[in-house]
């Protein structure tokens, strides 16, 4: 059976105190929406619907570009209305799947089980529920002898026997593609708030005789909703936790597993070791071997085999190759490429370079639009001038190039093959193979100076 995922992302979240829409606030460095996507690609879903609403264009900007169907409700009428809203876009006989937008540590194996659990038990409905150790505030489910749903109940409509209920609604649910159009088609707004309740399909389908049940989620921090920021971080929190514990299964030795942010994902080898207070961004693979040392943060990029990060260095989307030493205090900018044995060092900066295979540039240095041969050796001080005001511009260092301290490269310049250049050099010129060069202006003695002193 085919599957449409509806997402629910049409709330403003006047809670977060916040010009932005609640779901495209940030968890783990992606949009809360994101995650619930995600989620829904993973079951394979034949299309993913997202109703919006408040700042919509602000929702389809953030989630452009991911062959997602957007469903605007102009009025927020409750949550029956927001699905109502997509019933001439559902693929005709797909079976219905509700998300919330501001639900998204919902784990896609839980999902497949309810829908699992509402194809194989020919249910029409079936709900994502939980038992909550403080039900106070949730709609109960009642149930019949049978241990099907009869109905949920509002809190403030229960009486004090069904209010010492503990199972849940967590508002997620599955429709049987055959008879949801004809559920939908009964909500209606005779209620206080004058609003279309989703929950009311479960009404609608025992008084129609189909059997309504209910998966129990086994992890209540699956159905946690955002409402404020505080809940925000309380999420990040779980997010973060869940992702460390998943590396340490995996045999990744985390110094401390309270202090470690992980906002993506981490493919890591064997023997990987991560001290404290490091950030991963975006997708990060880590080769075996690899150690992280303290207070890095590491984006988007790959760190082969055997390399050491020293504390405090960044990587951006860059490729980090085997036995490689960085840090402490490097800076490696997107697009650089480093080979085997490559090292760079504490203060260093580079930025849309190779560095190849045994080459050195150890402190206090930046190196940017260059490609550099193997067995180079940087010394303390060097730049690559590449930037001309208006234009970047290239620098070629060929392999066993030694260049001195203090050292300027003006770009475009090529060093070849084997060229050492002095300390103190501004090179303005392409070198020749296997020379001395050198750039200096004369040292002068001016005797008898005297250093200017204030006056007393």
């Amino acid at each position: 059976m085919s599957l449409s995922v509806i997402i629910l992302a049409a709330g403003q979240g006047t809670r977060m105190k916040s010009a932005r829409p609640k779901v495209i606030h940030e968890l783990a460095g992606k949009p809360m929406l994101q995650h619930v996507v995600d989620t829904g690609r993973v079951l394979q879903a034949d299309q993913i619907l997202v109703v919006i609403g408040h700042e919509a264009q602000q929702v389809e900007q953030a989630m452009r570009d991911q062959d997602l169907e957007f469903v605007l409700q102009q009025e927020q009428l409750g949550t029956g209305h927001a699905v109502m809203q997509c019933h001439d876009r559902i693929h005709p006989g797909n079976d219905i799947l509700v998300l919330y937008g501001d639900v998204p540590l919902i784990r896609a194996e839980t999902l497949q089980a309810m829908i699992d659990q509402g194809r194989n038990e020919n249910t029409v409905v079936c709900l994502l529920s939980f038992i909550a150790a403080n039900p106070t505030g949730y709609g109960r489910i009642v149930r019949n002898s049978a241990d099907h749903v009869r109905a949920i109940v509002e809190e403030k409509d229960a009486s004090d026997d069904l209010r010492r209920i503990n199972e849940c609604n967590s508002g997620i649910l599955y429709i049987q593609g055959s008879e949801y159009a004809e559920l939908l088609a009964e909500l209606d707004n005779d209620n206080a708030q004058e609003e279309y309740y989703l929950t009311d399909v479960v009404k609608h389908a025992v008084s129609r005789d189909h059997f309504v049940s209910a998966l129990i989620c086994d992890d209540e921090m699956q159905v946690l909703g955002v409402n404020n920021q505080a809940q925000l971080a309380q999420v990040e929190s779980i997010y973060r936790q869940r992702r460390t514990e998943e590396l340490m299964q995996a045999g990744v030795k985390i110094v401390d597993p309270a202090r470690i942010d992980i906002r993506g994902s981490i493919q890591a080898g064997r023997d990987v070791v991560i001290d404290v207070n490091c950030v991963f961004e975006g997708n990060v693979v880590l080769g075996d071997e690899v150690s992280i040392g303290a207070n890095c943060v590491i984006s988007d990029s790959e760190i082969a085999e055997g390399t050491t990060v020293l504390p405090m260095s960044i990587i951006e989307k860059s490729q980090i190759g085997p036995y490689n030493n960085i840090g402490p205090f490097s800076r490696v900018r997107p697009d650089t490429v480093t080979l085997d044995n490559a090292k760079v060092g504490n203060f260093v900066e580079i930025k849309k370079s190779t560095i190849g295979k045994g080459s050195k540039v150890n402190h206090l240095t930046y190196i940017g639009d260059t490609d550099m041969g193997s067995d180079v050796n940087i010394g303390a001080g060097t730049i690559t001038c590449n930037y001309d005001g208006a234009f970047k511009h290239k620098t070629i260092i060929e392999d066993a190039v030694f260049v001195g301290s203090d050292t300027q490269l003006v770009a475009p310049v090529r060093i070849t093959y084997g060229t050492t250049i002095g300390a103190g050099s501004t090179i303005t010129r392409d070198t020749e193979p296997g020379e001395l060069v050198l750039s200096r202006a004369k040292q002068v003695t001016l005797k008898g100076w005297t250093r200017p002193k204030k006056n007393q």
